[in-house]
């Protein structure tokens, strides 16, 4: 990410915490940009796994009633 894609902001956080990560020269802009994007993605992850429960849940069932598809082809 470069620079100019980048936007100042405000935050609150634990005045423990801050004194710490100052303390071992985190830079704190990146440390919450990395909580953020690992956030972000575990939230899509959740999303794409309740948007998809239904079609996950048929073919989970169609494997148990039938096996898998290519099974007898399998070499081990």
């Amino acid at each position: 990410m470069n620079a100019q894609s980048r936007k100042p902001t405000n935050l609150s956080l634990d005045s423990l915490l801050l004194s710490e990560a100052k303390s071992l020269k985190i830079n704190l802009s990146r440390a919450a940009e990395e909580g953020v994007r690992s956030a972000v993605a575990a939230a899509k992850a959740e999303q794409w796994q309740r948007e998809n429960a239904s079609a996950l849940e048929s073919s989970n069932a169609y494997v148990e009633q039938n096996g898998l598809p290519l099974d007898r082809f399998r070499q081990f």
